[in-house]
């Protein structure tokens, strides 16, 4: 839901480029504090928290003796001593007030106000058509929304890495399945009972509200605004915090009661948590009879289609799947602009793998690799993510964070593919799932996180899902979905059989008798271990049936269950599935915040917007501009754009009358890294967007140089050096 030579020296995608950028430009402002920070301004939040609640017990203290001296008619000048003393204190009250709410905000000097920050990018990305809310004319639907020219274009370049990075890099098996699915698949795999988020509703006007945001926002609001509650409250509230997604309905409610949680709208009272499942229904068919579900998510087509997959890939394991495509969830709040929506695009892989053996051939390709991680045992309030080898976290023996090779291998690849997207690694993490946020089934789960002004926003899942899956559809479906691994010599094994008698069953079942014979043929080990034990002990037990969908007594008679030596020339087994599943919508979007930044104009009177995306995602990523209208100028742009179109390089011509500088901003902010600039019928400028250097080429070398950067063959380095400098004083004026 949610793979071959190593990427940096397999596909040309100006890393090496990218990185010169970020180290070398000196307009890139808009940082957030780093993890290390982060835990220390905590400790610093605790320390000033005890600090302002001292000295606002002193504050009222002194104002207490003011008022006695006062009503006692005190001298003047021990009256007007008194009086400056409570002045002092009061300054130093709001000082300590004014350091605390720096350290929540995070307004350190190196930082940003984070909603100025997102208020900048989302006003820049909607004025610019990177999206905007759907149905817009009719005043818009909440959760959907329409991407624009430029988003179309940064979103086909982010699924086009995708599918290089992992479908080509992996030789993955790509499918496409219906967004439409029968209601059994969703039975099957749980998502009809238990695809839900806890509701609350306002018990006046019947609006609805999903619990646990509620919890958030007044968590958030008290720990942000609230300079006076107690550090044993912010630590509380820190802690409930922490714990948001595993409270059950009970604690959510509990919480919302104790700290008196009304409807944000009206103040009304709220209901209890209550689950509201997140799919979409709809009919299949006319006559309404067959339901179906708009998918939540795509896995389910690829294990549903596991065994023709698995013949596909000549019967051999490991191999893996992969799917791009639209899911649905019916959101009961959404906010958050791209980031919680209802209607979106994943990208997700499941990769087979023999449950006894989940080791990856090319592991110590990713072993080396250090990023922050967050082991669930470290997540406490004050804690915070650490730098760990990827190595030590899979092969420790010690202190093993992460469960196998495999998973260890798509944490390591997720990271490079994020990374090398644009997203800034001391802002990127990987989470592990706490015990209690695990599903039963699960062998380990992490999260990439990437830390925005919302917040760290989860954008991949990858998780050991062991054998859940197919054996929840193989069971469902009375249909194998099970590999082989043939033995190189036959094995003498004990194997239970279990041989149904036909006669006793037709006589007991008579038209249900097929389906009854099937569910007995088809018992796990385990379960019929305890049949044979009830039936010798009893002589009769009550069966479920699940193509009946009832239980059904059957007795000794109707059944044998007995061990038997037996020689197997091959073992029969359900593969387990390792998942990474892509938020797409999400990592865009904290890709634009974590490209964004804001560029002073030569004159220091404006502040310009920039988009830093890397040549491998930016919509455009090159404009041609003749510096005057002059018609020689307009030929040569025109030769130009043809040679860039049959090298397949995004461009625009822009023959504007405006100012180049003015033109150089207008494609700055939507993060075009190239522009070409005509002043002359022989030779042409080319400027770098971040540093805006200019070189002087050729026309006739002009487009090749610039795919040869945007494709990573060169760095904007090797062509700094390769060709002469040129300089213009009112470019960028």
């Amino acid at each position: 839901m949610r793979i071959l030579t190593f990427l940096t020296s397999s596909i040309p995608i100006g890393h090496t480029f990218f990185t010169r950028l970020t180290r070398s430009s000196s307009s890139l402002p808009l940082r957030f504090r780093t993890t290390t920070t982060m835990a220390a301004s905590s400790s610093s939040e605790d320390s000033l928290r005890k600090a302002l609640s001292e000295k606002l017990s002193e504050v009222e203290s002194q104002g207490n003796q003011v008022r006695s001296l006062k009503k006692s008619g005190a001298a003047k000048t021990e009256l007007d001593a008194a009086i400056e003393a409570l002045n002092a204190l009061k300054l130093e009250k709001a000082s300590i007030e004014k350091d605390l709410q720096a350290t929540i905000s995070g307004d350190d000097g190196g930082s940003v106000n984070k909603e100025a920050l997102r208020q900048a990018v989302v006003n820049t990305l909607e004025r610019r058509l990177f999206y905007i809310p759907a149905f817009k004319i009719y005043g818009g639907v909440a959760g959907l929304y329409d991407y624009g020219p430029p988003g179309c274009a940064v979103k086909s370049n982010v699924l086009g890495f995708w599918r290089q990075h992992f479908v080509l890099e992996e030789n993955m098996l790509e499918v496409d399945c219906p967004c439409v699915t029968p209601e059994v698949v969703l039975k099957a795999s749980g998502h009809v009972e238990k695809f839900t988020d806890l509701m609350v509703k306002d018990e006046a006007s019947g609006m609805c509200y999903r619990a646990d945001h509620l919890l958030k926002d007044y968590c958030k609001d008290k720990l942000e605004k609230d300079l006076r509650i107690t550090s044993e409250m912010a630590m509380e509230l820190k802690e409930v915090l922490s714990k948001l997604d595993v409270l059950s309905a009970e604690e959510l409610g509990a919480c919302i009661k104790k700290y008196g949680i009304t409807a944000p709208d009206t103040k009304n009272p709220l209901s209890d948590p209550y689950p509201f499942n997140l799919m979409f229904q709809t009919s299949i068919g006319p006559s309404g009879v067959s339901t179906g579900y708009m998918r939540p998510e795509t896995a389910q087509g690829i294990f549903v289609n596991f065994r023709d997959l698995y013949y596909y890939n000549g019967n051999k394991l490991p191999f893996a799947a992969a799917q791009i495509g639209q899911a649905f969830r019916n959101e009961i709040s959404p906010r958050q602009g791209l980031l919680r929506v209802r209607e979106f695009t994943l990208a997700e892989i499941e990769h087979f793998v023999d449950p006894e053996d989940k080791s990856h051939p090319k592991f110590s390709d990713v072993a080396h690799l250090e990023f922050l991680m967050f082991p669930r045992d470290e997540q406490k309030p004050g804690q915070s993510a650490r730098i760990i080898s990827l190595g030590e976290a899979v092969s420790s023996k010690d202190s093993k964070i992460v469960d196998n090779e495999t998973l260890g291998y798509f944490i390591g690849r997720v990271y490079l593919f994020l990374t090398h997207l644009g997203i800034d690694k001391n802002r990127l993490r990987f989470r592990q799932h706490l015990a209690n946020e695990m599903a039963h089934y699960a062998q380990d789960c992490w999260d990439a996180e990437i830390e925005t002004s919302y917040g760290w926003i989860e954008c991949v899942g990858i998780a050991d899902r062991s054998a859940y899956d197919l054996k929840a559809h193989s069971e469902k479906s009375r249909v194998d979905l099970e590999a082989q691994e043939k033995y190189s010599e036959p094995r003498e094994v004990e194997k239970l059989v279990i041989s149904p008698v036909k006669k006793a069953i037709g006589l007991a079942f008579k038209g249900d008798q097929k389906k009854v014979l099937e569910a007995l043929e088809a018992m796990k080990e385990e379960e019929a271990l305890k049949m044979k034990t009830d039936l010798e002990s009893k002589g009769e037990v009550e069966f479920y049936v699940c193509t009946l969908e009832k239980k059904v007594s059957i007795n000794s008679s109707m059944v044998t269950i007995s061990k038997e030596k037996k020689k197997e020339h091959q073992r029969v087994f359900t593969p387990s599935v390792i998942e990474p599943s892509f938020g797409i919508g999400r990592i865009i979007y904290c890709l634009y915040e974590h490209s964004y930044y804001m560029r002073p104009s030569k004159d220091g009177n404006e502040q310009f917007n920039v988009f830093r995306f890397p040549p491998l995602v930016a919509p455009i990523k090159c404009t041609v501009f003749p510096l005057v209208q002059k018609q020689e100028y307009e030929e040569v742009s025109k030769v130009i754009s043809k040679s860039l179109t049959a090298s397949g390089i995004s461009h625009k011509i822009d023959i504007t009358g405006t100012s180049i500088g003015k033109r150089y901003a207008r494609t700055d902010e939507l993060g075009v890294p190239f522009a070409i600039t005509v002043d002359s019928v022989s030779s042409v400028t080319i400027r770098e967007r971040d540093s805006k250097d200019q070189i002087r080429v050729d026309v006739s070398e002009a487009a090749s140089v610039v795919k040869d950067i945007a494709e990573g063959v060169r760095t904007w380095a090797d062509v700094w050096s390769a060709f002469p400098h040129h300089s213009s004083g009112s470019a960028d004026e």
